[in-house]
């Protein structure tokens, strides 16, 4: 059964619109962990554009279930993870101009520099995943380069139209989580999942952990942050 990692960069979101203390990404997280959630997700981006340093420090000492750190292979803010030490990173792409993660990472184009992270992340004794399309050349590379797991960035399935766009999408999903697990790695998978259509996903064989955020915020709005995350617990087991 997959587990559910909550990802609460949109609790800060709506706080930093504001620049106040509220809401507080650390109470969500732990109504989220009251909801059912297996583990916590949270992007440190280096423009700092949801959430902070403070909010980081804070989850890793209230935080009982995973903590998992996304960041970009860069120095500054693999610094402060090797200080912190969160259960997980999970390698990303970062773009400044971009409204979210827009595609996985490219280790073609930083290979060298994600080398040099997985290592000092490992190191430390941090579990390290990377974020990835489906592209067999990618996850070879990414074994190669010693991450523990591949986190499937699910944002063209999300985006398909219900149909066989959608279904085409699946199967390469599902093609790549085969890859992934022949190749000893963890399924992970993450990106534009909600309620209508992480199911598929979460049936994906061996599919180990599912990110989502969003979708998960934005039904707290409406139904509470417990209940929306109980909610997708229940649906993606």
């Amino acid at each position: 059964m997959a587990q559910l990692g909550v990802n609460i960069d949109h609790v800060a979101t709506v706080r930093q619109a504001r620049r106040t203390y509220e809401p507080d990404p650390v109470w969500a997280a732990a109504l989220a962990e009251l909801g059912g959630a297996d583990g916590i997700t949270l992007h440190l981006r280096e423009d700092r554009r949801h959430i902070q340093d403070r909010d980081l420090r804070l989850l890793r000492e209230t935080v009982t279930v995973k903590l998992n750190l996304e960041m970009a292979c860069a120095e500054p803010v693999c610094r402060i993870a090797l200080e912190v030490k969160p259960d997980q990173v999970t390698l990303v792409p970062e773009n400044r101009q971009e409204v979210t993660t827009e595609g996985g990472l490219d280790l073609t184009t930083c290979r060298d520099r994600a080398a040099e992270t997985i290592r000092k992340l490992k190191e430390a004794g941090i579990v390290v995943s990377l974020f990835l399309d489906p592209d067999e050349g990618q996850i070879a590379l990414g074994k190669e380069l010693g991450a523990d797991a591949v986190e499937l960035h699910t944002g063209c399935y999300a985006l398909a139209k219900v149909g066989k766009a959608r279904d085409a999408e699946l199967v390469k999903l599902t093609k790549a989580g085969k890859v992934i697990v022949a190749a000893g790695l963890t399924l992970h998978a993450g990106h534009g999942l909600n309620y209508q259509n992480a199911r598929a996903v979460a049936d994906i064989p061996h599919m180990s952990e599912l990110n989502i955020g969003h979708s998960i915020v934005a039904r707290a709005i409406m139904v509470g942050f417990q209940t929306a995350v109980r909610e997708m617990r229940d649906l993606i087991a």
